[in-house]
């Protein structure tokens, strides 16, 4: 075999031979001009990323054969932000044109020079981690295949750099086969990479291209397979294990919380609609005084919520991510955000974000003078800041880590300064627009505050606060964890994702089912004459962002191999940005489908 091994006992001694990383041996039909035998194919490589690190590098990091004379492609603000580092590679080859196994470039590496021996001991770490290489022809990843237990084959968006072979004789990670040596480094420095091309008929651009896999190994074979076109992105979904029984898992949540919330929506219906029904029927003081529950509390019950500000900030932002998620989700069913576009999810995101500062400044100033409230100003600026600007320290946090390490993920500087511009020159701008208009009106309550507060009964064990919020947050982390374990694998594990038309479907079910369960509890505790419903409304689906937060901990212990403190500092530190966004997210619906409900009881009912 062709490959350098690379021997821990002789780094120290001994000058040793480079490696060339790859030798191609490809056919492909590439889309350019005409389509016809003798197009170029272009290869180009991203960043390298592990399972058992956060940290990403580039490519160039791990002094892989590279061509720096060529421009890089540019990158969308996505890109960016997931720390994705595309450039031209090396590897050059034509369509339907036979090449034998070519050196690339050679590496020598002298292990008496500081330098040589410090880039042999991160390659030997990027080897220790399972680093992957993900390369790209024709905006397609190239896939490794590989077979696995029972007969079944796993692909993978991406090919290590390499393996190791323990003291103890143990091949780790990718050595598979033919890799006997103890203590042992052996590098992928050749690959096999197989293109399959579909062939455009009674057009002019003669073949495209459809898939790409690789296999790093040092045999020398040659492939031209076709496929059809309509099946372009159908081989990325071999990368997915046990796709079929995701599948049956996801239709099987969707089916028992489709069937709970309908029982919760027939309970509140049925109940309330007797309730209602009983007291309009009322005729006599006296009849008024014998009954008790929720109409008792009508004087109350729009009672201004303590922290009220607060409230309303929270309130503000979870609206403005509320409709940034609807609309990203939506753009992503209907095919404009495919992983096809790169980076093209996170753009839609942020930009969504920055533009929907207008309802949120409406909603929190609207909400805050409903409240009673009257220092406008510390509440516009505090919605502009305060949820973006936890989000950003942490971000900011987290990105000092990443430079510090070295890693490509870590963000350049004019990235920074352009997010920040887009969030004072444009978000905060609309932000105040917002507030301005909804300051000029209030909410009208169907019914009068009373001027002294009604004492709150002594309430059982089930209508007090916080047992309450802890369950109101069980039903719908139910209708997400499921979809919730395909996001994190996508995340940390590096799968590809592309359901986004369940991801839409749940995201809907989620919404439904923070909004009965919120409501249900809050009928629950307006009976129990306790008043206070808008912080617990809010708290109520928020919880769910609690029931995520244990579940990232059980995922980074149970499903990662994330080793180093720098890399559990960034994995919950990231995680505490989607835990926030997620409360805020929650909170907001639980919040205005309580609000919607008592103010519709209060505005049907007689309580003269």
């Amino acid at each position: 075999m062709t490959k350098i091994k690379i021997k821990q006992t002789l780094l120290v001694s001994h000058k040793l031979p480079a490696f060339d990383n790859s030798c191609i041996n490809a056919g492909s039909v590439y889309e350019s001009a005409g389509g016809n035998a003798g197009s170029t194919i272009e290869l180009f490589v991203n960043r390298l990323d592990s399972v058992e690190s956060v940290l990403p590098y580039e490519y160039t990091a791990f002094d892989f054969c590279s061509k720096n004379t060529e421009k890089r492609p540019s990158e969308n603000l996505g890109q960016v932000l997931f720390g994705e580092r595309i450039e031209p590679s090396p590897y050059k080859f034509e369509f339907k044109k036979s090449q034998e196994c070519q050196k690339v470039c050679m590496r020598a590496y002298d292990t008496n020079n500081p330098s040589d021996k410090a880039k042999l001991d991160f390659l030997k770490k990027g080897m220790l981690l399972n680093y992957q290489h993900h390369w790209i022809v024709d905006n397609m990843p190239v896939t490794w295949c590989y077979d696995v237990e029972d007969g079944q084959k796993f692909c993978n968006p991406g090919f290590p750099i390499g393996c190791y072979v323990t003291e103890g004789g143990h091949p780790k990670d990718a050595c598979v086969s033919n890799f006997n040596e103890k203590d042992a480094f052996y590098i992928f420095n050749h690959v096999d990479i197989t293109i399959y091309y579909h062939i455009v008929e009674h057009e002019q651009l003669g073949a495209r291209l459809v898939a790409a896999k690789i296999e790093p190994k040092s045999v020398v074979q040659m492939y031209f397979l076709k496929i059809r076109w309509a099946s372009r992105w159908d081989y990325i979904l071999e990368s997915m294990p046990h796709t079929n029984i995701q599948w049956f898992s996801i239709m099987n949540s969707l089916v028992i919380v489709l069937f709970l919330s309908g029982m919760v929506a027939m309970i509140m219906l049925r109940t309330l609609h007797k309730d209602i029904a009983r007291y309009n029927q009322m005729d006599s003081v006296e009849d008024a005084q014998e009954e008790f529950g929720w109409k008792l509390v009508h004087g109350d019950v729009f009672r201004p919520p303590r922290k009220g500000m607060l409230l309303s900030v929270f309130l503000g932002s979870g609206t403005q991510i509320f409709i940034m998620t609807f609309v990203t989700l939506f753009f992503a069913c209907l095919g404009f955000l495919s992983p096809a576009n790169r980076g093209a999810l996170m753009t839609c995101a942020v930009v969504l974000w920055v533009l929907l500062g207008t309802p949120a400044g409406y909603v929190a100033a609207r909400l805050y003078k409903s409240f009673g409230g009257e220092k406008w100003k510390t509440n516009v600026l505090l919605t502009a800041f305060l949820c973006p600007g936890v989000v950003f320290a942490d971000f900011f946090v987290m990105n000092l880590i990443l430079w510090g390490e070295g890693s490509s993920a870590a963000m350049p500087f004019g990235t920074l300064v352009a997010i920040l511009a887009l969030w004072f020159c444009i978000s905060v701008p609309l932000t105040f627009i917002g507030a301005y208009f909804g300051f000029k009106k209030g909410i009208e309550h169907p019914v009068r505050t009373n001027q002294i507060p009604r004492q709150i009964p002594e309430q059982s064990f089930y209508t007090k606060p916080f047992p309450g919020i802890v369950m109101g947050g069980i039903l719908p982390f139910g209708c997400i964890f499921i979809q919730l374990f395909f996001i994190l694998n996508s995340i940390w594990s590096h799968q590809m994702y592309y359901m986004f038309g369940f991801l839409f479907l749940v995201f809907i079910i989620l919404v439904i089912t923070c909004s009965e369960a919120t409501i249900l509890l809050c009928y629950f505790h307006l009976c129990a004459e306790d008043y206070h419903w808008q912080w617990r409304s809010f708290l109520t689906s928020s919880f769910t962002a609690v029931y995520f937060l244990v579940y990232a901990i059980h995922y980074f212990f149970s499903k990662l191999q994330i080793t180093g403190l720098a890399s559990t500092i960034l994995y919950f530190g990231y995680t505490m940005i989607m835990a926030l966004i997620f409360f805020l997210f929650t909170g907001t619906i639980g919040f205005f489908a309580c609000f919607w409900f008592v103010t519709k009881i209060y505005s049907v009912v007689k309580v003269d």
